[in-house]
C-alpha cells in the first residue's frame, strides 16, 4: 500500500501546502480513512498528521485576514492624518456600515465551505466550479439588497444618535465605498472555492500584495494629491477589487479542474442555494451582532467615555486573537467537508477532537499573558491612567473571553462543514439574544453591576452557546454525516451528470 491515501483528492502546487506529510501506511485501512486508535503511539502519529494539515490551512488564510484586516486600518489611520472629524467618519462608516455588509455576505459565502468542500472529497471536483458560480449570483443579488443601507447610511446613523457633521461624512463615505461591497461577491465566492481544494498559499499572497499596494495608493491620493476622504474611499475600492481579481485570475488560469467556464448549470436550483445560503449567513451574523451590541448598551451607561474606551480596547485585543481563530474556523470546516465527502467518519472525528484542544490550548495561553500584563497593555493605546486602570479591571474578562472564543469559532466550523448551520443559527439566536443579552442588561442597569455586567451576562450566553455545540459534537455519529454528505453529493450534483445538463456557455 502506498503511503498517500489512494482516493485523497489533494494535487500539490506550489500554491498548495496540504498533504505535505502524508499518514505512515499502518494508520491507513484500504478505503483511506483511519483505524480506531489502539496506542499512544496512534495518537500521537494521528496528532501530529492532522496538526500539520490542519496548520497548513489555516495559517495563510489567518494572515489573509490579517492583511485584509491592515487594509482596514491603514484606511483609518490615513483618515486620522486628515482630521479628527474625517477619522471618525470614516471609523463609523467601516466599523457600522461595511462591516455589516461584510460579515452578511461571508456569511452567505459560507454555504459553499459545506458544499464545496464536501464535494471536492467526494471527488466531485468538476462540481465547484458550479457552485461558485450560484454563489456569485446569490452573493450579486445581496448586494443589491444592501445597496439601502449605504445609500441613507446618514439618516441611519442621525437615527441612532451619531453626531450630524459625522453622519453627514460618514455617509458620503460610505456612498464611496459601494464598490468595495460588491468585490466581495467576487472575492468571498473565489476564496472558499480555493479553501475547499486547500489552496490557500495563493490567498496569502494576493493579500500580501493588496495590502502592500494599498499603502502606496492611498499615501499617494492621501498625502501626495490631498484627496481627503474620496481618495481614502478610491484607495479601498482600488485594493479591495485587487483582492477579487487576484483570487479570479488564479481561479481562471490555474484551476483547471474546479473551473470548466462559465455554464447555465449555475442558475439551476437557486432557491436551494440561497437557503443554505441564508441560513449561513444569520449563523454568522447572529454572532457579529451580539459582540457589538455589547458597545451599544455599555454606551448608555453613566459614564460612557471611561467604560466604552476601556471595553473597546480590550475588543481590539481580544480581536486580534480572533483573527487567528478565524483562519482555524475556516481550516476545520475544510477539512470536516473534505473528509465527509471521502466517507472518512474516523479522519472527521479526529481533526476535531484535535483542534479543539489545541484551540483551547492557545486560548488558556492568551489569558495567561492577559492577566500578566493587566497593568500594561492598555499602555500601547492609551496614556489615560484612569484608562489604564479601568482596562486593568476588566482583564479578568477579556481573559475569560479569550477562552471561550478558542472553542467557539471552531466548533462553529464544523458546523459549517458538516452542513448544520440552520441548527446552530438557532442555537445563537436562543443563547445569544434570549439568554445573554437580557442578563448582561440587567446586571448592567439593574443590579448596577455596570460594563462588567453587561460583560458577564454575554460571556454566560457565549458560554452556553459553547457547551450546546460542544454536546452536539460530542452526540454527533460521524458515520451518519458521512451518509448525509452523500445524499447531498447526489442530490446537489445529480444535474452535473445529467445528459441533458445543457449547454456551456464558454463553448
Amino acid at each position: 500500500m502506498e503511503d498517500q491515501l489512494p482516493d485523497a483528492p489533494y494535487h500539490i502546487s506550489p500554491f498548495e501546502v496540504t498533504e505535505l506529510h502524508p499518514a505512515p501506511t499502518s494508520l491507513i485501512l484500504e478505503e483511506g480513512d483511519y483505524p480506531p486508535i489502539q496506542t499512544f503511539a496512534d495518537a500521537k502519529s494521528i496528532w501530529c498528521i492532522e496538526s500539520s494539515k490542519i496548520w497548513a490551512i489555516a495559517t495563510p488564510i489567518a494572515f489573509n485576514i490579517w492583511c485584509n484586516y491592515g487594509i482596514n486600518s491603514f484606511t483609518n489611520i490615513f483618515a486620522g492624518h486628515i482630521g479628527d472629524i474625517e477619522l471618525s467618519a470614516v471609523a463609523i462608516a467601516l466599523s457600522v456600515v461595511a462591516n455589516f455588509s461584510f460579515g452578511f455576505l461571508l456569511g452567505m459565502a459560507s454555504a459553499l465551505e459545506t458544499l464545496c468542500g464536501q464535494a471536492f472529497g467526494a471527488g466531485q471536483v468538476d462540481m465547484l466550479g458550479v457552485y461558485m458560480q450560484r454563489s456569485w449570483i446569490i452573493l450579486f443579488g445581496a448586494c443589491f439588497a444592501l445597496l439601502p443601507l449605504y445609500i441613507y447610511a446618514t439618516p441611519l446613523l442621525k437615527l441612532l444618535g451619531q453626531e450630524p457633521g459625522i453622519a453627514d461624512l460618514a455617509g458620503d463615505f460610505t456612498m464611496q465605498v459601494i464598490p468595495q461591497m460588491f468585490s466581495l461577491a467576487i472575492n468571498f465566492s473565489t476564496q472558499k472555492f480555493l479553501q475547499a481544494q486547500s489552496k490557500v498559499g495563493v490567498l496569502a499572497w494576493i493579500g500580501l500584495a493588496a495590502f502592500i499596494a494599498h499603502i502606496g495608493i492611498i499615501y499617494l491620493l492621501v498625502i501626495v494629491l490631498k484627496w481627503g476622504t474620496l481618495g481614502a474611499a478610491v484607495a479601498y475600492d482600488i485594493s479591495a477589487w485587487l483582492v477579487a481579481l487576484g483570487q479570479l485570475v488564479y481561479v481562471v488560469c490555474w484551476c483547471k479542474d474546479g473551473w470548466t467556464g462559465l455554464s447555465w448549470l449555475a442558475f439551476k436550483d437557486l432557491w436551494g442555494f440561497t437557503k443554505l445560503s441564508i441560513a449561513s449567513a444569520v449563523m454568522l451574523c447572529l454572532e457579529i451582532w451580539y459582540f457589538m451590541m455589547i458597545i451599544v448598551l455599555t454606551g448608555h451607561l453613566e459614564d460612557p467615555v471611561i467604560a466604552v474606551g476601556s471595553l473597546s480596547i480590550c475588543m481590539n485585543i481580544n480581536g486580534w486573537e480572533g483573527m487567528l481563530f478565524i483562519g482555524i474556523n475556516a481550516a476545520i470546516s475544510v477539512r470536516v467537508s473534505n473528509e465527509l465527502g471521502s466517507a472518512h467518519p474516523r479522519a472527521a472525528k479526529y481533526s476535531v477532537v484535535i483542534i479543539v484542544i489545541q484551540s483551547l490550548f492557545i486560548g488558556i495561553l492568551s489569558a495567561l499573558l492577559i492577566l500578566a500584563t493587566r497593568n500594561k497593555f492598555a499602555v500601547i493605546f492609551t496614556s489615560s491612567i484612569e484608562m489604564q486602570k479601568a482596562v486593568a479591571g476588566l482583564a479578568h474578562l477579556l481573559g475569560i473571553t479569550m477562552v471561550l472564543n478558542s472553542v467557539q469559532p471552531v466548533i462553529s466550523g464544523v458546523a459549517v462543514g458538516g452542513g448544520w448551520q440552520a441548527l446552530v443559527a438557532y442555537i445563537n439566536l436562543f443563547c445569544y439574544y434570549i439568554v445573554g443579552l437580557p442578563l448582561g442588561f440587567f446586571l448592567g442597569y439593574r443590579s448596577h453591576f455596570g460594563v462588567e455586567g453587561i460583560w458577564i451576562g454575554m460571556i454566560c450566553g457565549t458560554f452556553l452557546q459553547t457547551l450546546i455545540l460542544l454536546y452536539i459534537t460530542y452526540k454527533t455519529n460521524w458515520n451518519t454525516e458521512v451518509e448525509q454528505a452523500s445524499e447531498r453529493m447526489r442530490q446537489w450534483g445529480a444535474e452535473m451528470h445529467a445528459p441533458d445538463n445543457g449547454p456551456n456557455l464558454s463553448e
